[in-house]
């Protein structure tokens, strides 16, 4: 296929002017970006940090429940977002782990190498903690986190961040020397479930989330002095701007643990909004007297599909352009064909969580991100549809439109592709409805969409907010499939369609 670089090239652009429009222009006059981690009281403190920067005259916007600790700091570095709540603990156990940074100082010091800063200390200490329901712990004997070595046989669920931390479930399990097996990783807000039902018998806990008191959970004493403090505080990049940063610092040391279980339980167990309950307790504490504006149903629904279909738009329609041609080239040179092939084939086998946690070092948070692991994604389906369509064209029709001295190209678009459009256009079909669903991932990276309502249900246990993303997911796929077997009608020439219908 001669020319082959100058066609690609154009698609390519296409991604990436795509990835970039979606991603907005970067000026002195963007909002103040607060990022907050997926659970409810990191989402609380990105609410507060968000309410006090807009008193100072600086619009901000929150992205929040962006996933764990490695995502928000990678985030941060990159000045995708300004600031984030974060903890002395996981700065010094998880992200500085190779460094030795015992005092406040020596944390200031280290954040300033990076070209960051960090406020003092909010006032509560979050540390984490192991927990068990309180009667089985009772008839068990077990009180402190050492009492578990004598019970193998009980099963452990852990976060999934936790699983993996250095001051997480791998120190835990040497410091205290437990030998059990049963060890198993799920989300925070699930684990709390799992542990009420009997599914597991143990858990990490945060020491201010408010199911400590809702589900009678005994807080196993640390009795070997593991955990560290985790002081809260909100970490920043410089350039922050003073009046900003003086916002901020009046949250300092104005937030006690009680002050912030309370606001906890506000979300999880009655129900209110996040912005709510910073607006009240900013209320309450500074004075601040905030209007926060509410949005109805039918709005949130429109505003989510419009950024889940700028994803799947952007993302399918750079697939198609890019995944056709490479189809036919697959099949007109079939050596490198099946490298394409077993490319592509490979890139599929990546979960697709891990593939938007790769695109993150390349295009930041957000649509671009998303956008990129939905255009790879959706390649394998179109790709390989279109070779095997023109693959299964019988050889004597191949031979009868060479005879009649038709060129490479004439051939291609007059005879073969139209053949083979109907195996085209279900791999197109395939990616699309494939692509409605994987997107809802996105809103872990900040790219929104049906996924938020999504996130928000799991983590407030909330059936009601998870099917408000998962209905009008399901729905947008109905209808995709619905638009593609229309359009299949109006492309596939009749004679193929009646060919390949039973009798």
């Amino acid at each position: 296929m001669p020319g082959s670089l100058r066609r690609w090239s154009g698609p390519i652009a296409l991604l990436l002017l795509a990835c970039i429009a979606v991603s907005g222009p970067a000026s002195a006059g963007e909002p103040v970006a607060v990022g907050s981690k997926k659970f409810t009281e990191s989402v609380i403190l990105g609410e507060l940090a968000s309410h006090g920067i807009r008193q100072s005259g600086r619009a901000t916007v929150h992205r929040e429940q962006m996933g764990g600790t490695r995502v928000l700091w990678s985030a941060l570095r990159r000045g995708d977002i300004d600031l984030y709540p974060e903890y002395t603990g996981t700065l010094r156990q998880e992200i500085f782990a190779d460094h030795a940074l015992p005092t406040r100082q020596a944390l200031r010091a280290a954040l300033a190498e990076l070209g960051l800063a960090m406020t003092a200390p909010l006032g509560f200490n979050n540390t984490y903690a192991i927990g068990m329901r309180s009667v089985p712990a009772e008839r068990l004997g077990i009180r402190a986190i050492s009492d578990l070595a004598a019970h193998p046989e009980l099963t452990l669920g852990f976060s999934n961040e936790f699983m993996d931390r250095e001051d997480g479930w791998p120190g835990l399990r040497r410091a205290y020397d437990l030998p059990h097996e049963q060890v198993r990783g799920l989300d925070h807000a699930l684990a709390y479930r799992a542990l009420a039902r009997g599914t597991i018998d143990a858990t990490d806990l945060y020491t201010t989330d408010a199911e400590i008191q809702r589900y009678d959970l005994r807080i196993l004493k640390d009795d070997r002095g593991y955990f560290p403090d985790y002081e809260a505080v909100f970490i920043y990049r410089h350039g922050l701007g003073p009046d900003a940063l003086t916002q901020l610092r009046r949250l300092e040391g104005r937030i006690d643990e009680a002050a912030m279980t309370a606001m906890n339980a506000r979300t999880k167990l009655d129900g209110v909004p996040e912005t709510r309950v910073a607006a009240g307790f900013l209320h309450k504490t500074l004075g601040l007297d905030l209007q926060v504006a509410g949005t109805t149903a039918v709005e949130r629904l429109v505003h989510r599909t419009g950024e889940h279909l700028a994803l799947v738009v952007v993302s399918l329609s750079s697939a198609i352009v890019v995944a056709v041609p490479a189809g036919v080239l697959a099949w007109l040179r079939p050596r490198l064909g099946q490298a394409i092939l077993a490319a592509v084939g490979i890139v599929q086998t990546i979960p697709p969580l891990a593939l938007l946690v790769f695109m993150i070092p390349l295009l930041g948070i957000g649509g671009p991100p998303a956008i990129a692991a939905l255009f790879l994604y959706s390649l394998l389906p179109i790709l390989r549809n279109t070779y095997a369509g023109l693959q299964d064209i019988p050889e004597h029709l191949r031979e009868s439109a060479r005879a009649l001295g038709l060129p490479l190209r004439a051939r291609l678009r007059r005879i073969e592709i139209p053949m083979a459009s109907r195996a085209i256009l279900a791999g197109i079909k395939t990616s699309a409805v494939v692509n409605v669903g994987t997107a809802t991932l996105g809103a872990l990276i900040g790219a929104g969409g049906y996924g938020q309502p999504i996130l928000t249900g799991i983590r407030l246990d909330d059936l009601g907010l998870i099917l408000q993303g998962a209905v009008p997911a399901a729905a947008l796929a109905l209808i995709t499939q619905g638009m593609f077997e229309l359009l299949e009608r109006g492309l596939v020439p009749r004679g193929l369609r009646l060919a390949s219908t039973p009798r």
